[in-house]
């Protein structure tokens, strides 16, 4: 292991380590069926070959209608408090929270967008290239349910084939009964949309841990296995003769932080 790779590591927190693939909230509840790390995910981890740059980072969006507890499970997991009296966010927040997948840093970005129409605007233009979308409802509120496709539909537009998560927040506001119910209704519409589905409580604390550790391994999962991919692609050849060119494709599906630090400047 490099000694910046290793540096990195040792920043990271015991409970944002990841060894083995998160398991869904229910097997039934999610379209992403693999229950482990893709073997060539594993090797390439095991022998260093994920890149030049050992730290990735991921972007994704939390979408939804205005006061469900988008605010409320981003500082459950991020800060691990919960303020039920949260006042409405203007535009977009940012968090950020590192992890060591497979011994590998990787750092997840949380973009929480405002569910007022009035900063509708403003909140899509942070959806560009969103590697993960997560529509967020309030699972006491039917109207918010009824509300998810559209959220979807906007936040995926302009996103990287962004993998999709529908969350249920206010559990612990439900009994056992009502919740059955809700799941239902809320595991069909995941299905219909392509998104794996979750329950949570901001409150408890219920599900945000084993939620947002499912994102990162996922996400590691499926664009580590497109990078490797890529990456063992034979080049294409353009033109014939002396004159051909062959071009190697470049895929990496996260950003380089030395990269985008520079861009940024």
């Amino acid at each position: 292991m490099s000694s910046g790779r290793n540096s990195a590591l040792l920043a990271i927190s015991k409970d944002r380590i990841i060894t083995q693939l998160p398991q869904p909230y229910r097997p039934e509840a999610t379209p992403y069926q693999s229950i482990h790390f893709h073997p060539k995910v594993k090797a390439a981890c095991a022998e260093n070959r994920t890149g030049r740059v050992g730290l990735k980072i991921c972007k994704s969006v939390i979408v939804g209608d205005v006061a469900v507890g988008k605010t409320c499970i981003v500082n459950r997991f991020c800060h691990d408090v919960f303020n039920r009296d949260y006042k409405a966010t203007i535009g977009v927040d940012f968090e950020v929270e590192k992890f060591s997948v497979l011994s590998v840093p990787f750092t997840l970005q949380m973009w929480d967008t405002a569910g007022q129409e009035r900063f509708k605007c403003i909140a899509a233009s942070y959806y560009r290239g969103a590697n993960i979308v997560i529509v967020a409802f309030d699972l006491t509120d039917d109207e918010t349910l009824q509300h998810v496709p559209k959220w979807m539909d906007e936040a995926t537009e302009n996103a990287d084939e962004p993998l999709k998560f529908l969350v249920g927040t206010k559990r612990d506001l439900l009994s056992d009964a009502e919740f059955a119910e809700v799941e239902v209704r809320a595991m069909v519409l995941a299905k219909n949309l392509g998104a794996e589905f979750w329950p949570t409580s901001s409150k408890t604390g219920e599900n945000v841990q084993a939620f947002f550790a499912r994102v990162v391994g996922l996400i590691f999962d499926d664009h580590l296995q497109k990078e490797l991919e890529a990456s063992t692609a034979p080049a294409r050849q353009i033109g014939k003769g002396t004159h051909a060119i062959k071009v190697q494709r470049v895929n990496s599906r996260f950003l380089d932080t030395k990269k985008k630090a520079q861009c940024c400047k």
